[in-house]
């Protein structure tokens, strides 16, 4: 059985931090958010097209980096949780000031967890 968000575990990770490779970030996201699998291959598969047709491998590298921090966001429950409903209500917002105060919210873990990502 696997761990899920509603789970109760305190603060602590779902899972330690995969290593940045489509691999283990597959893994990961299998574990802490098995829904987002369709969209991590879509987007590895996007980043690899990118790739041959630009001869560069930025999109490869930027798509590993993108996906580092959203399983950096899922394998914290209390994180992943504050995440998607900031995500949530922006969409729900009934004005755009409040829509863009939660989008700040969501940006804001997002930026923090591919800084953590990134200072590994």
């Amino acid at each position: 059985m696997s761990l899920q968000h509603t789970e109760a575990i305190g603060d602590r990770p779902l899972i330690p931090r995969p290593e940045r490779t489509p691999g283990a970030l597959r893994a990961a996201c299998a574990v802490v958010a098995p829904e987002l699998l369709t969209a991590y291959d879509r987007a590895k598969d996007q980043a690899l097209a990118d790739a041959v047709d630009g001869g560069s491998l930025k999109p490869v590298h930027a798509y590993l980096w993108h996906w580092a921090a959203l399983i950096e966001i899922e394998r914290r429950p209390a994180v992943a949780k504050a995440y998607h409903r900031a995500e949530y209500l922006a969409q729900v917002a009934p004005t755009p000031d409040e829509a863009r105060a939660h989008l700040v919210t969501a940006s804001t873990l997002y930026r923090e967890a591919a800084e953590a990502v990134r200072a590994e």
